[in-house]
């Protein structure tokens, strides 16, 4: 008997009743198995992937400012930050004030800004463009599975055992991690605690029944790999708000595996973005609590040994469009600039801003690279697979790995 997806989700909520917990993607209790012949580097296996979703489509003008651009005032007589407020970067780049917490990162040279990331003939759906950006999909192209499920079918799943193969921490699902033996948990301690719920039984003749006892059993094996009560707590302080508690939970879960195996690709949530009226207020406290969430997240990961093999992405399903409406925001637009940082990041600007002056025929920014080449760099160069097979094409890669 095989269920559809849409009754095997309906069987696991009701045998798994976890308010804290969602299962999907997980096939058995066995994570990784298997070899490929690509060899990565060694260290391969332990890298840690945490990509950070702006949920409604972040304004990337007023994120990355193109202050020097007289254009970029004249598109927007009101939202343009005045380059005295802001950080600047070079002669003719600043961040939004907001985005302070991020300053030492640069400084570092841990950061990178990935400018110009869109894809031909983009949508302006918030659904079907997110779609596009999680699944490494072209603009009419449909495809089930996220691009990471890709990555470890590729050969990431012969890497190493996993503890689960990615941990969704929120409320929106599984993102770039569908199809992959992934978990959605509202809080590490909520996945642990409830856990406990998912009882493995013997059954027969209910072959539906016996194949939710199997999810059952990978539940039970990844709580027992999240659990680890000789781990030491950490002395970060994560901010209260809802994007520090979900970077509280990813620091919780790589500190508590080391040396155990662990999970490999995090998803976390932020916004939302989608900023239509009354830009100016709303835009620079999601940007604060952005900043200061991935500050703190790299502090918790230094503390856990882990930043160094740690790549932090953030991404959006488009930015907003080039010039403000009349209601002091912005509206669905295509490109915009996203933040790679971690230890192994070559820190800088990478790229080219789209041009203000060159709008598409709908007025908006025209992309100067494809998402799909960061992708591309992440299989190539963070884990050593095929980013052919991964992405179903040819992709270039970007100089913002150093290893």
């Amino acid at each position: 008997m095989r269920s559809t997806r849409r009754e095997f989700m309906r069987l696991s909520s009701a045998a798994v009743a976890c308010s804290g917990l969602v299962l999907p993607g997980i096939p058995s209790a066995v994570w990784a198995q298997g070899t490929n012949g690509l060899q990565p580097a060694a260290s391969a296996a332990d890298r840690v992937l945490v990509l950070v979703e702006l949920k409604g489509g972040n304004d990337g003008l007023n994120t990355v400012v193109p202050y020097a651009d007289p254009a970029y005032a004249a598109l927007r007589p009101t939202l343009a930050l005045p380059p005295a407020d802001l950080l600047r970067l070079d002669a003719s780049l600043g961040l939004h004030p907001s985005l302070a917490p991020l300053i030492p990162l640069w400084e570092k040279h841990e950061l990178a800004l990935l400018l110009g990331l869109g894809y031909p003939q983009p949508n302006l759906s918030h659904f079907r463009s997110i779609e596009i950006w999680d699944t490494a999909s072209a603009a009419r192209e449909y495809l089930d599975e996220g691009w990471v499920a890709r990555a470890f079918d590729a050969g990431l799943r012969g890497r190493g055992r996993f503890t689960a193969e990615g941990v969704a921490v929120g409320t929106a699902g599984l993102g770039a991690l569908s199809g992959a033996r992934a978990v959605s948990l509202t809080s590490a301690e909520a996945f642990v605690n409830e856990s406990r719920l998912a009882r493995p039984a013997a059954v027969q003749g209910n072959a539906a029944l016996a194949h939710v006892l199997k999810v059952e059993a990978g539940v039970l094996q990844a709580a027992d790999g999240l659990r680890n009560p000789g781990a030491p707590a950490l002395r970060t302080e994560f901010p209260a708000h809802g994007f520090g508690q979900a970077v509280r939970a990813c620091c919780t879960i790589v500190a508590g595996q080391a040396g155990r195996g662990g999970v490999p690709v995090f998803h976390l949530t932020h916004g939302s973005f989608d900023t239509h009226r009354g830009q100016l207020p709303t835009h620079a406290a999601l940007l604060k609590q952005l900043a200061e969430g991935l500050a703190a997240l790299r502090e918790g990961l230094v503390e856990a040994g882990a930043w160094d093999r740690t790549l932090v992405l953030t991404y959006s399903e488009f930015g907003r469009r080039a010039r403000q409406n009349q209601s002091g925001g912005t509206d669905h637009g295509t490109a915009a600039p996203h933040f790679a940082m971690g230890g192994a990041v070559r820190g800088g600007v990478i790229g080219r801003m789209p041009d203000l002056q060159r709008l598409d025929t709908n007025q908006n920014l025209v992309h100067t690279a494809d998402f799909r080449q960061v992708y591309a760099t992440i299989a190539q160069r963070w884990w050593g697979v095929d980013p052919q097979v991964v992405l179903n094409g040819r992709f270039d890669a970007l100089p913002f790995i150093t290893a």
